[in-house]
């Protein structure tokens, strides 16, 4: 299991999540607790991905999502499906890019430093299970790329 992530500071974002993700697969691979590996993946990105001002994980319990493990200030613990951007990707099954969030019918604020967001429904076999929600306190900060690392990467996610 690696004990550190490394990564050239001088990347495009493509060239980062090419360098991050198999790194974030050997460190998940070999550890079988959810929490830890939800925990860990947070971390990677929060801390190795520019812009990224908030990482976490919502599960579905009882149909609303219930904060996991996070990266960042303090957070909303429990969305109900079809709120927010969190609960329309979980409820649309379907990866939801915002450029600013002030202009998401019902973003639910919970914090007011946020300005884009990307929400990806994590599945297990045919079900929503949760979300991967990031933040961060610039507008526009995501697109397809971040699209098509993070659903690779939540495609990894056994919750």
């Amino acid at each position: 299991m690696p004990e550190e992530i490394k990564i050239d500071e001088n990347l495009t974002k493509a060239e980062r999540y090419e360098q991050l993700l198999p790194q974030i697969k050997a460190l998940i691979s070999g550890e079988s607790d959810v929490i830890a590996n939800l925990s860990n993946i947070c971390a990677v990105l929060k801390y190795n991905m520019q812009g990224f001002f908030w990482v976490g994980f919502y599960t579905i319990k009882n149909s609303e999502l219930v904060l996991g493990p996070y990266q960042g200030p303090v957070a909303c613990t429990r969305i109900q499906l079809g709120k927010g951007v969190c609960g329309a990707a979980a409820l649309r099954r379907e990866t939801i890019i915002v450029p600013d969030v002030d202009k998401f019918p019902g973003h639910i604020a919970c914090s007011s430093l946020s300005r884009s967001e990307i929400v990806i429904p994590l599945f297990n076999g045919d079900d929503v299970a949760g979300v991967l929600d990031v933040d961060s306190d610039s507008l526009n900060m995501f697109d397809e790329v971040d699209k098509k690392y993070l659903e690779e990467l939540c495609g990894w996610v056994k919750i």
